[in-house]
């Protein structure tokens, strides 16, 4: 019987060592690569989107609750001519008259908001007799010389001067198609005082402001 001599022994059991260790790092390098494509087998993607539009908020006005309108100073024909109580054309000393004014959002308005009167101006020998007050009202009907209710701007106050005192009025939003917010009913009073001067004239305008409320 022949045996290997003590060399070549050796040699072949380092070769049959090294011949385990290439297959378990062959075998280690699959399972590396089955693990990693496991893994991109359960990654998964969700997207989501959204579309955002911004509301509508316009001011319109009216001198008779019926028909509203745009009245902003660069439109012709504007301002509203207000309808004024009888004896606006023929004023007397330290007497007063009214005329009614209606606002609302309109019907594509779809935020809420408040309103304010900005000021009271205007021109004529007979503007530094007169004096003004603007106060909410019921309707329409209820606007008369000697109407109260919720002072809009205070008072007496002079045209020309800065609006002090007075309470906001609300704007209720509209539906966004069809239907207009609330009627707002304004009653603008003007007096003249002791010493109107006769035959004298003046010509007042107001302006109205609404902000919405988000």
């Amino acid at each position: 019987m022949y045996s290997l001599s003590p060399a070549i022994a050796g040699t072949t059991s380092t070769t049959r060592r090294s011949t385990r260790l290439r297959a378990v790092l062959a075998g280690g390098l699959v399972l590396g690569l089955g693990a990693a494509m496991t893994l991109a087998a359960w990654t998964d993607q969700e997207f989501a989107t959204g579309t955002f539009t911004a509301g509508t908020f316009n001011l319109v006005g009216s001198t008779d609750g019926t028909t509203f309108a745009e009245h902003a100073t660069s439109d012709p024909g504007v301002p509203a001519a207000l309808s004024f109580s009888t004896g606006f054309t023929n004023l007397s000393k330290s007497s007063t008259v009214a005329a009614p004014y209606v606002l609302h959002l309109d019907a594509t308005t779809t935020i809420a908001g408040t309103g304010t009167v900005v000021s009271g101006a205007g021109t004529g020998t007979a503007l530094s007799h007169l004096t003004y007050t603007v106060v909410q009202v019921a309707s329409v009907a209820a606007c008369t010389p000697a109407a109260t209710g919720s002072a809009t701007i205070t008072p007496s106050t002079a045209f020309g001067a800065s609006i002090v005192g007075g309470t906001n009025y609300t704007l209720a939003a509209g539906n966004g198609t069809t239907v207009p917010g609330a009627d707002v009913f304004l009653c603008i009073q003007v007096t003249s005082d002791a010493t109107l001067p006769q035959g004298s004239t003046a010509t007042a305008t107001w302006q109205f402001s609404a902000t919405s409320n988000s």
